[in-house]
């Protein structure tokens, strides 16, 4: 089997993740080392594995994004140095992440996705599939991240790496995407302050309206919408792509990531699926 023939999957690394949202670009580096040692381990099982990395902006462009209101639409010049701060935010993050996946031996490659990216009032018309493709020929680890994106109508604006991977899962065909933040999947309330909180182990469109009214916003800043819209996007996708597998799992618990990515069949997080999957 060549390369193009072998599964291709999709792996987010929250910013909730990876950062502490409630702080100020504020890494965490441990976890970031982690996460390295356990997506290295499950490349290293699965010889000739296709994997794209994304991460999200945690506390680092989510902030100031937020403080500019970059997503809404970049006009003056104060709003134009917020969309270049922003994406230099972004930009540091991504740095730290590729030298923790660099650190642990794999060969993970920054993307910049804002040289590619344009967009129509928020919506994406161009992105940087075509770099991504040939990233994975070569067997380069591709990892792309949340940024900002020049729009012929808002002049500015910020692409989520959730939107961003419903573009490339457009173009690319990935048969399994991994979105791994802090908590251990989609829950009825919040985890985090309900104790009576209980996790659904399958979305579908026919029962998303159950779980609908548990599904709130993020902790901290986030300039992209929480938990629901996340959610959303994911039901969009597999619905738009039959066949597809998008599992919402939780990173802080040590061997998780590693698991989703070496057995497709691992009973972790929640899974979202389309009607007939």
């Amino acid at each position: 089997m060549n390369r193009s023939e072998t599964p291709l999957i999709f792996l987010k690394l929250g910013g909730s993740l990876i950062t502490d949202k409630r702080q100020p670009e504020t890494p965490r580096l441990d976890v970031l080392e982690r996460l390295a040692q356990e997506i290295r381990q499950a490349w290293e099982a699965r010889p000739g594995m296709r994997l794209v990395i994304g991460h999200g902006s945690g506390s680092f462009g989510h902030v100031m994004g937020q403080r500019y209101g970059t997503r809404q639409g970049v006009r003056t010049p104060r709003e134009w140095y917020g969309f270049a701060a922003t994406g230099d935010a972004a930009a540091r993050l991504n740095r730290l992440v590729t030298r923790a996946l660099l650190a642990a031996g794999l060969p993970a490659w920054s993307i910049q996705p804002s040289v590619a990216l344009r967009c129509q009032d928020g919506r994406i018309l161009a992105g940087p599939e075509e770099t991504v493709a040939l990233a994975l020929e070569r067997g380069l680890i591709p990892v792309v991240y949340g940024d900002v994106a020049l729009d012929s109508v808002r002049g500015g604006t910020i692409v989520s790496t959730e939107e961003l991977f419903q573009w490339l899962a457009q173009h690319l065909r990935p048969q399994r995407m991994v979105l791994a933040g802090e908590v251990a999947g989609v829950f009825t309330g919040d985890p985090q302050r309900d104790p009576q909180a209980r996790r659904v182990p399958v979305i579908t469109p026919e029962n998303l309206a159950g779980v609908q009214a548990g599904l709130g916003e993020s902790f901290g800043a986030d300039v992209t919408g929480g938990m629901a819209a996340k959610v959303a996007q994911a039901l969009e996708m597999v619905q738009r792509q039959p066949g597809l597998r998008i599992l919402v799992c939780s990173g802080l618990e040590p061997g998780t990531v590693q698991a989703a990515l070496s057995d497709p069949s691992v009973a972790v997080g929640t899974e979202i699926r389309g009607a007939r999957g």
